[in-house]
């Protein structure tokens, strides 16, 4: 295994010419896997001009839109880990309503939005219809231990003392199910991309993570 520093921009560069290049004239499923800490919307927003650079339109949707009601998610209190790592995502409906409709034979109708977790309430987004070569780049944690059907992987990783340091406050309760995600389901060990982000400022890739 190798470690290979890069910087963000160049980072966005690989990314994006990878899955440009993948599935020409085919939707693309991307998930961009990791823990608040590791930021990865900021990573899936970063790639969307460059993709569209490139000539592949690209759809932002984060998992934290697809939030279960919380008298499903809260059912066990606000601070359960365990709860929190088995039931706070609707990977149903992310599976229902953006990726099989995004994939292979499927319509390419889609909502990006489906769960206000402030009002508690449906976001009652209308359904959109993708562009035959649209890449979805779909953000948050938890991702790559469902099933979920994902064409493209990337894992952002952070070292169990970094998740610890750059956790807010607020959400250090959650802090052991991302461990017993790493243990559990392992995630840089199959995932497409690994990048080591201990420091934002500093990725690095992980080359050959298997």
């Amino acid at each position: 295994m190798r470690v290979r520093p890069v910087s963000f921009a160049a980072l966005v560069d690989e990314l994006a010419d990878r899955f440009a290049g993948q599935q020409p004239g085919r939707r693309l499923r991307v998930a961009v896997d990791g823990p608040p800490p590791a930021a990865p919307g900021l990573l899936a927003d970063a790639l969307v001009d460059p993709l569209r650079v490139r000539g592949r339109a690209a759809v932002r949707v984060s998992a934290g839109d697809f939030l279960r009601p919380a008298s499903v998610r809260l059912e066990f209190g606000r601070t359960d880990p365990d709860a929190f790592y088995h039931g706070w995502f609707d990977e149903a409906a992310l599976r229902r309503e953006v990726l099989e409709p995004a994939g292979p034979g499927g319509t390419g109708t889609i909502v990006t939005t489906l769960w206000d977790p402030e009002t508690d309430r449906a976001t009652r987004e209308p359904y959109s219809t993708l562009p035959p070569s649209a890449v979805i780049l779909m953000d948050g944690p938890l991702l790559l231990g469902a099933g979920l059907p994902f064409d493209a992987t990337v894992h952002l990783q952070l070292s169990q003392a970094a998740l610890r340091r750059r956790a807010e406050p607020h959400l250090r309760w959650s802090l052991p199910a991302y461990e017993r995600y790493a243990a559990e389901v392992a995630p840089a060990s199959f995932a497409d991309v690994v990048v080591r982000w201990d420091d934002l400022r500093h990725p690095a890739v992980v080359e050959d993570p298997s």
